[in-house]
């Protein structure tokens, strides 16, 4: 098998924290990624669930205020700095 060199960027901190992780479970983050590319060909999906539970500006509350603003934008009324939320 050919191998291939793949150059990731990514915060110092978080490196070492998953080399350790990945030292622990008796790897290095080379298997690690291997793992996990094998992984999303088998699959041909992210094989976990990635979401935004916590950004408060998807909130439903903060959708319906998006939704009024850009209705009173289309109505003519105010401009982009004077909308009422």
């Amino acid at each position: 098998m050919t191998q291939s060199t793949i150059n990731l960027r990514m915060d110092a901190e978080l490196k070492h924290d998953m080399e350790n992780v990945c030292k622990a479970m008796g790897m290095n983050l080379t298997t690690a990624f291997t793992i996990f590319a094998k992984k999303v060909t088998h699959e041909r999906r992210i094989p976990f669930e990635i979401s935004a539970p916590d950004d408060p500006f998807y909130t439903e509350e903060n959708i319906a205020r998006l939704k009024r603003s850009i209705a009173q934008l289309e109505a003519g009324q105010g401009t982009v700095h004077e909308v009422n939320v």
